[in-house]
């Protein structure tokens, strides 16, 4: 009898139940675990989604041919000319990566730190991951020199490595890597023979649009998957909806037919309503420009706020650039959190800050990092308010950090950072 993959919950669900939990109790709580994205949803999208309600039948596995095209309009205005025929749409960019694996098969290498599910979807496709590090300030693309080496010696052990997962920008870190370091991965997976899958969820979050990383896809077109959603751009996580860009070439155009026939007996086919939302998203009218716009303001100005007090307590951070992640870490710290809280690793870190304080993070255990380690993750997505009245109001403001809600949360941040740095 076969055994079951060892899989735990994520662990970003898992932290966001927990805080609710205690949230329910009454207990002040301070949520920076969780990736949702605490925007409220464009009026023009409810109202796509509300006029197809009435759309119930399954239609096509690779999705509709307005989403398809539509989709490949939004890759082709980032420089990425996209054929529609090759466009799979799904229920979000999860179950799309976790189906391009089983469709890829093989080993899959993954960065360290890497979002929490890469290396837990590889395990449930059969496959074992394969840690490569990240270069310092450069996350989500595997250093494409350790790459090699560590292709090199799962092979020679018997290992089938078949691809490689990167994410620009990328979580948990919230940095982008240079183009150089992704051409040079983009290399190295053409030389090894990989499938380069490249999660650009995050793509649309970029601070400085001269910031925005170059997919692989323009240095390895016949190789590179492109995946990308709404959850993080436009905050419709719980809407589900993922779309896959498969290469020209018997590559791609194999691992589109195997893509869809896994689709085909797993979801069938992304919700229909939510489909016609989703064409209207991607085909990026000027309401959705400017909604994307005021999104990106708001992370920016609330993330650096926040970076300022991780660094303001000794932490060392990179320089934000991106989404609304960050990922400070407590090494200067370590003498002092061992000494004064028992302190010596991230779990025993975020395990104190939610305890004794209620404040919610992510170890850099939970991203695959040594859990020696003392780097947590921070999401700043929950802090612009509880209701859908603040929410819309810290889209708008002119200087969201001045709004009482926001406030309150970042004091109550500064008492909390400054009780474990005393």
């Amino acid at each position: 009898m076969l055994e079951a993959p060892s899989v735990t919950v994520s662990a970003t669900l898992a932290a966001d139940e927990a805080l609710a939990r205690r949230r329910d109790a009454g207990e002040r709580v301070l949520s920076l675990a969780s990736g949702e994205i605490g925007l409220p949803v464009l009026p023009a999208l409810r109202e796509r989604l509300a006029a197809a309600a009435g759309r119930n039948a399954y239609g096509p596995v690779a999705g509709s041919a307005a989403l398809r095209t539509a989709a490949a309009g939004y890759w082709a205005r980032r420089g990425l000319e996209t054929d529609p025929g090759l466009v799979v749409c799904g229920p979000g960019s999860k179950p799309l990566l976790f189906a391009l694996l089983l469709a890829i098969g093989g080993d899959v290498v993954v960065p360290v730190p890497s979002w929490v599910s890469y290396a837990a979807q590889a395990r449930l496709a059969g496959a074992r991951p394969v840690p490569v590090p990240v270069l310092p300030g450069q996350g989500g693309v595997p250093d494409p020199a350790a790459l090699r080496e560590a292709v090199a010696r799962a092979r020679a052990a018997g290992r089938d490595t078949r691809c490689v997962v990167v994410t620009l920008p990328d979580n948990p870190t919230g940095t982008i890597a240079a183009p150089a370091t992704v051409r040079r991965l983009a290399e190295a997976a053409r030389e090894l023979d990989l499938v380069v899958i490249s999660d650009e969820i995050y793509h649309d979050l970029v601070f400085d649009p001269a910031d925005r990383p170059p997919s692989p896809a323009v240095f390895a077109p016949e190789r590179t998957v492109v995946t990308t959603g709404l959850a993080k751009n436009l905050a419709l996580g719980g809407w589900r909806a993922g779309v896959a860009r498969l290469p020209e070439g018997p590559l791609g155009r194999g691992t589109h037919d195997r893509l869809v026939a896994v689709a085909s007996q797993i979801w069938s086919s992304a919700a229909a309503p939510v489909q016609a939302a989703a064409a209207y998203a991607f085909e990026e009218p000027p309401e959705v420009v400017e909604h994307l716009a005021a999104g990106r303001r708001l992370h920016e100005t609330v993330a650096r706020a926040v970076a300022e007090r991780f660094t303001a307590v000794g932490a060392e951070l990179p320089p934000v650039r991106a989404t609304c992640y960050l990922y400070p870490d407590f090494e200067p710290l370590r003498e002092h959190l061992g000494r004064a809280h028992g302190v010596h690793d991230s779990g025993g870190l975020t395990t104190l800050l939610a305890e004794r304080y209620g404040v919610g993070l992510l170890p850099g255990a939970a991203f695959g990092e040594p859990g020696r380690y003392l780097r947590v993750r921070a999401a700043t997505g929950r802090l612009y308010g509880e209701t859908e009245a603040e929410r819309t109001g810290a889209l708008s403001a002119a200087d969201p950090l001045r709004l009482p809600w926001i406030r309150d949360s970042l004091n109550r941040f500064d008492e909390v950072l400054g009780a474990l740095a005393r």
